[in-house]
């Protein structure tokens, strides 16, 4: 199966870096889906979370690793559910025609 996350180009780097996906404000529905192999695709809107400089490009494509979504204590306020993903190096590409 293939899926589509959408998150700002920021997010979606600091993903790519330590190796997994985080959707939907940290929740565990769609990451519960997913299954070992499935492959992820992330659609960034915008530059950063919250900002009006738009990207407009796909940013990471990966595969689901078989490890579970797990919660992460990203602050003392803020858990959010991940999941591992094996990204494969990609080129960033636009959704604008040439």
């Amino acid at each position: 199966m293939h899926w589509l996350a959408v998150a700002s180009q920021e997010h979606v780097k600091r993903g790519v870096s330590g190796g997994f996906a985080q959707v939907c404000h940290g929740k565990p529905g769609p990451l519960k889906q997913m299954s070992p192999g499935d492959w992820i695709i992330y659609y960034s809107p915008t530059e950063q979370f919250g900002g009006k400089m738009p990207c407009r490009k796909f940013t990471a494509i990966g595969r689901v690793k078989p490890k579970e979504p797990y919660q992460f204590q990203k602050s003392s306020d803020f858990v959010p559910w991940r999941r591992d993903i094996e990204f494969i190096d990609s080129k960033e590409t636009s959704i604008l025609p040439n």
